[in-house]
């Protein structure tokens, strides 16, 4: 993941040298290390993980403690603290306060006892999008007591490596040679060099994904088929792309799915996502795609460069990247299947209406909070809680970070402004609208129906859990409300009681509904197609 020069100076600015200032009196300071062993001096965001003793054993294998994270979802009492540090040299000991960036409480405030407690460095400052990965330095964990012991220490001795995408992956069942060579022989890289993206940023930008081409493709026979282009979820990046393109592929070589071409997209960034919205932060992605990358592609593969045989389709974040697409760009793609996508009509942003007076994204206006993650009927988390983890993981890559940068006008900083305060929740009216004008999806089609009409009608399809984990069953229902008003054709399916992450499943098959998007997606292309009967 690439760091943009306005991000590395930013984190140079604002890190500051350890010991240049003290800790409050009565503040629990840890020391942390960086082993002599470790090859050279580094920085980032440093992070020190806390949880209670007997939920880390509950997780424990052969006896030995598994790696401490943060999970404000699980109930157990994890904790974090954190601090920027500018640069730290092998044989270096450093002191951080646990009671100053924290989340959800101070390390003080934590129940006396006994905690599994681990240290690492994020050099890469993507925590808050993709955990730690590789060159993320971590130290063993730990069993402590807090309150601290004055000896208390902990040291960063290990470089995570990089991890081989193409290890255990879920289409190829384990030690199969022969589905490997097969799989492999059907998979390419992308790594395209956008002209547009490297005008803005005045360096080069490369575009990435995956190409899966079905069994039987042969590059030099003249038959074409049609294309999906996938774009993912929150936290999905390159490498982990091969894990669709996997059961994607055996889907296809069990006739479960027709015979297509399948790209995979790689939208992830340093702040997050860009989920292809051509903007003022990130740049123009949409028209990369469209104007560059797909032609591109269409030339090396035997893709039908039919508009009737082009789709995009993608899973929350992913899923409002492909409602923006179709409809940024109706002339391009012959339909969408977004699924559970992320808000499509701001009214419901995760449930708050950003454009009601005096709006509060932490706050409802009987000073209830708001909620964000459910299991069903049950409230797990608040969208204050998860925002304030955010903060306290990193200021980049987070996902309402991440909207701003992909929403957001840019601030005298050369940021984006933030559309809401992240202390008090409250909502910048000012920023909203240029949201409204700019990515609310449903505000784009009421005003502009007439001239999209031609291009988009029937070409919208949308799937959500009735118990969605994240809310985002309200916005597809206010979406298709204005498509309805509009008297647009569109298909709207509210599945029951199914949660974000358990969409797909038909039966015991965890990706049936892809695989019947699949096939809708061939009558499309390819009319009077049918899938084969069941059992066959």
């Amino acid at each position: 993941m690439r760091r943009t020069a306005g991000l590395t100076s930013f984190v140079a600015a604002v890190a500051m040298a350890w010991g240049a200032l003290a800790a409050p009196a009565g503040h629990p300071i840890l020391q942390v290390g960086l082993a002599p062993g470790l090859s050279a001096p580094t920085g980032g965001r440093l992070l020190v993980f806390a949880q209670p003793i007997a939920a880390a054993q509950a997780k424990a294998k052969n006896g030995e403690l598994p790696p401490v994270d943060l999970d404000p979802f699980d109930g157990v009492g994890s904790a974090v603290a954190a601090t920027e540090v500018a640069r730290v040299a092998p044989g270096e000991v450093l002191d951080i306060d646990l009671d100053g960036v924290t989340f959800p409480q101070a390390f003080s405030h934590l129940p006396p006892g006994e905690y599994a407690m681990q240290a690492v460095l994020d050099v890469n400052h993507d925590y808050n999008y993709a955990g730690r990965g590789a060159g993320d330095l971590v130290s063993p964990v730990t069993r402590m007591r807090l309150p601290l012991d004055s000896a208390a220490a902990l040291t960063l001795s290990k470089a995570l490596p990089a991890r081989d995408p193409w290890t255990r992956l879920p289409g190829v069942k384990a030690g199969d040679a022969e589905g490997m060579a097969a799989l492999r022989a059907h998979v390419a890289p992308i790594a395209f060099t956008s002209p547009a993206l490297s005008a803005f940023w005045g360096r080069p930008i490369a575009m990435l994904g995956w190409v899966l081409t079905p069994p039987g493709y042969e590059p030099g026979a003249k038959a074409t088929y049609p294309t999906v282009y996938v774009t993912s979820g929150f936290g999905g990046n390159f490498a982990g792309l091969l894990r669709p393109a996997s059961t994607t592929y055996a889907a296809m070589a069990a006739h479960q799915a027709p015979p297509m071409i399948w790209v995979f997209l790689d939208h992830s960034s340093p702040v997050g996502t860009h989920e292809f919205a051509d903007g003022v932060n990130n740049g123009p992605w949409g028209r990369a795609l469209t104007q560059e990358l797909i032609p591109d592609l269409e030339r090396h593969y035997r893709m039908d460069a039919r508009v009737s045989s082009r789709f995009v389709t993608g899973h929350s974040s992913g899923g409002w990247a492909t409602l923006w697409l179709q409809t940024r760009y109706p002339k391009v793609f012959g339909g969408a299947w977004a699924t559970a996508p992320d808000p499509s009509d701001f009214h419901d942003f995760t449930g708050v209406d950003i454009y009601a007076p005096h709006a509060n994204v932490y706050r409802k206006p009987d000073g209830s909070a708001w909620p964000l993650v459910r299991d069903h009927g049950q409230v797990v988390a608040s969208l204050e809680q998860f925002v304030r983890m955010e903060e306290a993981l990193g200021d980049y890559g987070g996902q309402f970070r991440a909207f701003d940068w992909v929403f957001s006008p840019k601030g005298p900083d050369g940021r984006p402004l933030p559309m809401f305060n992240r202390a008090t929740g409250d909502v910048d009216p000012a920023v909203v609208a240029y949201w409204r004008d700019h990515y609310d999806i449903a505000h784009r089609l009421a005003a502009s129906w007439p001239a999209l009409k031609p291009d988009l009608d029937g070409k919208i399809r949308v799937a959500v859990g009735t118990a969605d984990t994240f809310y985002l069953d309200g916005a597809a229902h206010r979406l298709q409300g204005v498509l309805d008003g509009l008297g647009a054709k569109s298909r709207f399916q509210f599945i029951p009681d199914r949660t974000h992450l358990d969409l797909y499943k038909i039966g015991d098959d965890d990706r049936a509904l892809l695989n019947v998007f699949a096939w809708e997606m061939y009558a499309v292309a390819r009319p009077g197609s049918r899938p084969p009967a069941a059992g066959n």
